[in-house]
């Protein structure tokens, strides 16, 4: 059936899918939910957004997006508390930082309307796919793509801007080992590092299968020109836990703004935790964790949330970590952030917005 509420137009699917949701059992990102939200700017105006069953879109073999890759998105989640209140985290930092992304790739600004409204009608729609357990959510997943008909290198005039929601789980299943990348660079300084477009993760594939055929999880990317400072790993933010203070790269054209970022340094200031953002060089890490005064290195995303590292490659050899346990500052943050997240503790930070 079609309805019309808030100004979208929505259709029901005739049967729910989600008796296929194991919470036991969730594998990242290879389930979604019963329904996708749609909305095309044309010429600069937006259309009716669309809530309609998930399933295959139509695309023109000349779409600008496939030739010339302006392509971005976001990544968010959504928990239950208690009471089986579906509960947003951040999602206006996500919006903001969608549309700086959009800026850098001449793509259109999304409204807030269709951005954080379009995310609240869907979410009520599927809100029995959001799965309880420890470490399980919904992520959602915003993205934005040109559909301009047109081979020719300009902006498109056109977009199409979706969202598409995936039960998750643990995203790591062990701590993962890490490679400090000397060779590939993630993006160099004035490039669109600091935006969250698909290129970026494009141009990672081939460096981190070469890590992977070595035996590593995931790559640690260092500066473009010297190779000599830490920026991001490849799915997240990095942390270093040096001396009892949190040392982290400071933000930059090169590097995410990550919110879970964010999230976790603010976190550790009202813990008390002293925290230094800076470059941060490959080498001070290294004769850290030789002798002992780097304790932990750990990833901060919103898929990974935490994930601190069992060992980092540098040079041919793997520097093994100190393992993890309930008194290490990782896994006061992470539980500490996922307490607020699905309403345990009073959320002090107005962090937390209930769908």
């Amino acid at each position: 059936m079609e309805t019309e509420t808030m100004n979208i137009k929505i259709r029901l699917t005739e049967e729910s899918r989600v008796n296929q949701l194991d919470p036991n059992n969730i594998v990242f990102g290879t389930l979604f939910t019963d329904h996708m939200f749609v909305a095309d700017c044309v010429n600069g105006v937006w259309q009716t957004p669309e809530i309609v069953p998930y399933g295959d879109i139509a695309y023109n073999p000349a779409f600008a997006t496939l030739h010339y890759g302006q392509s971005i998105f976001e990544g968010m989640k959504a928990f239950k508390n208690e009471e089986n209140d579906v509960l947003i985290f951040r999602p206006l930092e996500n919006f903001k930082r969608f549309n700086i992304s959009a800026e850098r790739m001449c793509m259109a600004q999304v409204p807030e309307e269709i951005f954080i409204g379009g995310l609240e009608e869907l979410l009520k729609i599927d809100a029995a796919w959001v799965p309880k357990g420890e470490d399980n959510s919904l992520y959602l997943r915003p993205f934005m793509f040109a559909t301009d008909v047109y081979l020719g290198v300009r902006p498109s005039l056109n977009y199409r801007f979706m969202i598409i929601m995936s039960p998750a789980g643990k995203y790591y299943a062990t701590p993962p080992k890490v490679k400090v990348e000397t060779e590939f660079i993630r993006a160099a300084p004035g490039g669109v590092g600091y935006a969250k477009c698909a290129g970026n993760y494009a141009a990672s594939l081939y460096p981190a299968k070469l890590a992977a055929e070595q035996g590593y999880t995931q790559l640690l990317w260092t500066d473009a020109i010297e190779h000599k400072y830490f920026e991001e790993s490849g799915t997240m933010n990095v942390m270093f836990v040096k001396d009892g203070k949190i040392i982290t790269p400071a933000v930059s054209t090169t590097i995410l703004k990550g919110i879970t970022r964010d999230t976790l340094l603010k976190l550790a200031q009202s813990m008390g935790i002293e925290i230094e953002e800076r470059r941060v060089s490959v080498a001070e890490i290294i004769e850290g964790i030789s002798i002992g005064s780097v304790t932990e290195v750990f990833g901060a995303g919103t898929a990974v949330v935490v994930s601190p590292f069992a060992a980092i490659g540098f040079e041919g050899t793997d520097y093994v970590l100190p393992e993890i346990t309930e008194n290490s500052l990782s896994t006061k943050l992470k539980n500490a952030l996922n307490d607020i997240r699905t309403g345990k503790v009073e959320d002090t930070f107005d962090w937390v917005w209930k769908v």
